[in-house]
């Protein structure tokens, strides 16, 4: 690797999380927009936002195994192809299915760039793979910060929605330039790629419940019913758990469990902030500003936080923090929607992350297709539970106003219902993370890949 440029692809890695960050946080700012504009309640905005969460797994679970046989060189470029696309095609979206298809395919580049760089990152940086895929990931939040003063700014001087999409092609441009022409690390198999062995039989029967689990409601159910649907819902979830064990073994199963309640904790929360604090009186994108903007620091500096307390320490401490902080949120009003946000923010920093780097060292003979398949089940999780919490919004709404409060007020109780309901999540991580931390840590320290501090 010594004609490597190790900062330089690091740069470029960190410039792409930031346009995935972006899109992420531009499209949060922007539902109450397009909702308005294209006629669109919250389930169907939930829809919308699950096409991003759904593209992002179909990549990282199509690049994972495909990493060893094309390299990260071009999956980045695919990552590249298919922002510029999904940008422009949302820009020139003419409703509802448009903006499914320019989501989907903007979604499928966010997971490009995981399914290239964590793999990457992990191979430059092999004795500190956890603090350096941490300070990687220090650009989601980051991103998110860029995107929501973004979302912020030009709202308040009036440009529409169009152009604040658009702004995401300067960054995009500039992680293509920081790729241009690079040396990449070697990989063995290289310009190898046997499908057979890269996507065997019961890992394409994960991938497609996976997918069916996630979009089952949009096209099944006109078909046959909720009833049906929620059945076969659960015959796919158990199915999905039972190949998982058997092709990674039980700890990764173990791990994509909370994985699943890591990611929509996280992620769900935030990619509804416009419409569920829309009206707690306080500015929802300074709060994810504010979110997000201490996330970058806290994962930043966090290399020695999780070399002190391990990282299964670290996620059992966040999931209590970030419980408290749903419950305190889903009450607060004004100035206190800011402090519960920043008790929010110390939960949930953590999360992706130090997940991430948990299957690294724990489960490191995983190698690759663990670390990408374990980012799709988070971003699956996701999606499958955007048109659920776009649900919880508009039942909770509809609810209200039938009681007799005003629409201001019917949109204030639907947001601090959600939350409530939000912080189911992190609760069952509680119990989660204390069984692998009080009960099996030693034995998952015994098992854990070496690594050094920086």
């Amino acid at each position: 690797m010594n004609q490597i440029n190790k900062g330089r692809l690091f740069n470029a890695s960190c410039v792409a999380l930031i346009v995935t960050a972006m899109t992420f946080a531009i499209r949060a700012g922007l539902l109450g927009d397009l909702g308005t504009e294209f006629n669109l309640n919250d389930t169907q905005l939930g829809w919308m936002n699950a096409m991003a969460f759904l593209g992002f797994p179909v990549a990282t679970m199509i690049g994972g195994p495909l990493y060893n046989g094309l390299g990260p060189k071009k999956i980045m470029w695919i990552a590249f192809i298919s922002h510029l696309l999904g940008i422009v095609l949302t820009v020139t979206a003419g409703g509802f299915w448009g903006l499914l298809i320019s989501t989907f395919l903007i979604g499928f580049a966010n997971g490009s760039v995981e399914a290239a760089c964590n793999p990457m990152i992990a191979d430059l940086y092999e004795d500190n793979k956890t603090t350096m895929l941490n300070k990687f990931h220090v650009w989601f939040p980051g991103g998110i910060v860029i995107g929501s003063l973004v979302v912020f700014i030009m709202s308040s001087i009036g440009m529409g929605w169009q152009v604040q999409v658009g702004i995401m092609i300067i960054p995009t441009l500039v992680y293509a330039y920081l790729i241009f022409g690079q040396e990449f690390p070697e990989i063995v198999d290289e310009g190898k790629i046997d499908l057979s062995k890269l996507f065997p039989p019961i890992y394409l029967i994960i991938v497609f419940a996976f997918v069916c689990i996630a979009g089952s409601d949009l096209i099944l159910e006109p078909l046959f019913g909720a009833d049906v649907l929620l059945y076969v819902k659960i015959a796919l979830i158990v199915l999905v758990a039972g190949l998982v064990y058997k092709q990674f073994g039980w700890l990764y199963a173990f791990l994509a469990l909370c994985m699943s309640l890591t990611a929509t904790a996280e992620l769900g929360t935030q990619q509804w902030v416009e419409r569920i604090l829309g009206n707690a009186g306080a500015e929802p994108m300074i709060v994810l500003a504010l979110v997000t903007g201490l996330m970058a620091v806290g994962r930043y500096f966090g290399g020695p936080l999780i070399h002190r307390f391990k990282p299964i320490g670290v996620l059992f401490g966040s999931a209590v923090i970030a419980t408290l902080a749903l419950v305190l949120m889903s009450q607060a009003t004004g100035g206190m929607v800011y402090v519960t946000a920043v008790l929010f923010a110390i939960g949930v920093c953590y999360f992706w992350p130090t997940m991430i780097g948990a299957v690294a060292e724990y489960t490191s003979e995983t190698g690759a297709l663990g670390m990408s398949f374990m980012g799709g089940v988070g971003m699956f999780a996701v999606s499958i539970w955007q048109p659920i919490i776009g649900g919880w919004l508009d039942a909770e709404r509809t609810k209200a106003i039938a009681d007799g409060l005003n629409q201001i007020d019917a949109d204030l109780i639907a947001g601090q219902a959600t939350l409530d309901n939000m912080a189911f999540f992190p609760a069952v991580l509680i119990i989660l993370f204390g069984i692998l931390f009080f009960v099996f840590g030693k034995k998952l320290e015994e098992r854990r890949a070496p690594t050094t501090m920086s």
